[in-house]
């Protein structure tokens, strides 16, 4: 990999602010509940004019892990996915993609990856969805850590010697 790759060795990092911002913005609303999503996108009040660049649709992806995290692929299993495609007034593209069978979740993606392209949209979108969004998330993340580690078996090993006879 050379210097100039978008994705410099050993970084997962794009090479330029837009498509992290798009990065984050997807994720934020992928993992987030699609009725917080909606209520988040309610909040706006007005919302740019959208026209579908194809239907809403399902399809599946297969999902393949490895063996110990670092070992050989195999084929966990498949995934359905919802996957939109929207153009908002204005030009920009918007393309959603969320793991289950939610038409309106895929939209609502693809409209933000629209509207975060938007200079016009950008900032009210910060403001309005994904900051709340990110903050729910940060919650959830945050309980469900402390649910796990209330669990958490700190196992030790005693070293036993034997008297010799």
């Amino acid at each position: 990999m050379n210097q100039s790759d978008p994705l410099v060795a050993g970084q997962n990092r794009p090479a330029n602010a837009l498509a992290a911002a798009r990065q984050r913005a997807h994720a934020l609303i992928a993992k987030s509940h699609p009725a917080t999503v909606q209520a988040c996108f309610a909040r706006m009040g007005d919302l740019p004019q959208t026209s579908p660049l194809r239907p809403t649709e399902i399809g599946l992806i297969m999902v393949r892990g490895r063996v110990g995290g670092d070992g050989q692929r195999f084929n966990l299993g498949e995934l359905p996915v919802a996957r939109a495609a929207v153009r908002i007034d204005g030009g920009a593209v918007g393309v959603g993609y969320v793991a289950g069978r939610d038409h309106d979740h895929a939209e609502m993606a693809a409209l933000a990856d629209a509207m975060i392209q938007s200079d016009n949209w950008r900032e009210q979108l910060e403001d309005v969805v994904l900051a709340p969004l990110a903050a729910e998330l940060a919650i959830r993340k945050t309980t469900n850590a402390r649910k796990a580690a209330a669990t958490k078996v700190d196992f030790f090993t005693m070293v036993r010697t034997r008297a010799e006879k």
